[in-house]
């Protein structure tokens, strides 16, 4: 029987299939507790409507594994990152046209200040290269992603966010 962890690591990500939910940083943690495997999952943001997939994919493929018993628990604490993407992570989204996040803006802990202007992000096109994109839209497909264009290729892309 392949061991547990191995089996998690390659459960994909129900709305970013390129890339795993381990290369994500989605799952934090898979342990055995006797008969039980539980895995600790974090979702990229706290109302994501990928988590029930995703909790029904890590089950689906333990048992089809041949785990017997199955724990899927979701911690939000604390937040997820873009930070606890893995390089391997980064790498596909770039191959599938998804420009990566840079580093996550750092901040003191703490309440969360609550600004109503944006900070300019430097994002380049995943196609071509170019260094200055234009946001088309702050959200793409996901709340965590958003549109942009590149002025030399003239092509649409996604880029996901910095969190």
């Amino acid at each position: 029987m392949k061991e547990a962890a191995q089996v998690v690591a390659s459960v994909v990500d129900p709305e970013l299939p390129m890339v795993t939910l381990a290369e994500l940083g989605v799952v934090r943690e898979v342990r055995e507790e006797g008969a039980t495997v539980v895995v600790t999952v974090t979702p990229t943001y706290s109302g994501c409507p990928a988590m029930e997939s995703i909790r029904s994919d890590i089950r689906f493929s333990l048992l089809r594994a041949g785990y017997a018993e199955v724990d899927v628990r979701t911690v939000i604490a604390p937040a997820w990152t873009t930070d606890w993407i893995s390089e391997s992570g980064r790498r596909k989204l770039a191959e599938a046209g998804i420009a990566p996040p840079g580093p996550a803006p750092r901040r003191a802990a703490g309440p969360v200040p609550l600004t109503l202007t944006t900070r300019p992000v430097a994002v380049a096109c995943p196609r071509c290269g170019h260094a200055e994109t234009s946001v088309v839209t702050p959200f793409g497909a996901t709340a965590c992603r958003e549109l942009r264009r590149c002025p030399a290729c003239r092509e649409p892309f996604e880029h996901m966010k910095e969190i």
